[in-house]
């Protein structure tokens, strides 16, 4: 199993990041910030006004470190890759199952079930936690019954239209989980996000996505070239996929937890006048902290049976994804909570 190593978040502005020997150094003007062990980190994440040496940039392509580049309120910009890992059949492979129908809907039923059944969780854990409403009864109900119809169905186009079915379900009840005081959600709204709530979701969508890239790049398969999401100049579409089966249990679950227990607040927030609404700088260092914390608890996967921490379990999904699309295992199988 691939060790857990830091994620190294970058958000000081107009800091400079360069290789010293086998460390990582921060700078700002002619200060040092921080300095770390090159072998002790896996990702570089640079927030808003990062330069980056050119040197360090051809290291991490050599040592394969993620190297990703945000702007200040977390939006991709670019990623910086190396060498390409792994066996070009396996890439091949995934090329021509992606553009058969047949093979693709497979996989995409799957990823697309398991996003369906952890929403479901986390409603069904709210009913344990804080009793049931009539709200949360019928969307539970409701997401039942989409998850019969995702498995049933061989045209990615409807299951397309069942899974945005599916989120408008949940998030339509995304409300009732929400404890925080002033925080209020109205639905899902991306580009800008118009309310703390996205926000702070949006954030923790695009961390997550990186994550998985990283971790779809580690074994060799195209982070661009996935089978639920069609194909885009730009999209990683591959980690979008397997990024569905994380947004309830791991990103939708740490926002709300940071928001009920308080640790969030609607200050944190700034308020632009475009309507645009993001995270202020203390803030986003904040739930980045808490971010790398999730990281490093210990679940037992689904599938494998074993413990490994949250951070490893993107790999864990490239590695059985690719060994699928080797013929090893005869379905790819996603992350269902239990």
């Amino acid at each position: 199993m691939k060790k857990l190593q830091n994620s190294l978040y970058v958000t000081t502005q107009e800091s400079y990041v360069h290789k010293e020997r086998e460390t990582i150094v921060i700078k700002r003007a002619k200060a040092k910030l921080a300095q770390f062990p090159s072998h002790a980190i896996a990702n570089i994440l640079c927030f808003g006004q990062v330069s980056v040496s050119p040197f360090l940039m051809g290291y991490c392509g050599e040592k394969g470190i993620g190297l990703a580049f945000f702007t200040e309120y977390g939006k991709f910009l670019a990623r910086i890759q190396g060498a390409q890992n792994g066996n070009v059949l396996l890439r091949r492979a995934q090329y021509r199952i992606s553009d058969d129908g047949q093979k693709s809907i497979l996989i995409a039923r799957n990823i697309v079930a398991a996003k369906v059944s952890n929403s479901r969780r986390i409603l069904q854990r709210e009913i344990r936690n804080a009793g049931g409403t009539k709200e949360l009864d019928d969307a539970i109900s409701r997401l039942a019954i989409c998850l019969q119809r995702c498995q049933r169905t061989d045209d990615v186009a409807i299951l397309r239209g069942i899974e945005g079915e599916a989120a408008a379900i949940y998030f339509g009840v995304f409300n009732n989980l929400i404890k925080g005081k002033g925080f209020r959600f109205e639905g899902r709204i991306r580009r800008p996000p118009t309310d703390p709530v996205n926000a702070l979701l949006s954030f923790l969508y695009t961390l997550v996505t990186h994550e998985v890239s990283s971790s779809l790049q580690g074994v060799g398969l195209d982070p661009y070239v996935g089978f639920l999401h069609t194909d885009r100049p730009g999209r990683l579409s591959l980690a979008l996929d397997i990024l569905e089966e994380f947004r309830a249990w791991w990103c939708d679950r740490l926002a709300l937890n940071l928001i009920n227990r308080r640790e969030l607040k609607t200050s944190d927030f700034d308020y632009q006048a475009s309507g645009a609404v993001i995270l202020k700088e203390a803030s986003r260092r904040s739930v980045l902290m808490a971010f790398q914390a999730k990281k490093q608890e210990i679940v037992t996967h689904p599938y494998l049976n074993e413990k490994v921490a949250v951070g490893l379990i993107p790999h864990c999904q490239a590695l059985l994804l690719s060994r699928h699309l080797r013929g090893d295992l005869n379905q790819y199988p996603p992350f269902f909570v239990k």
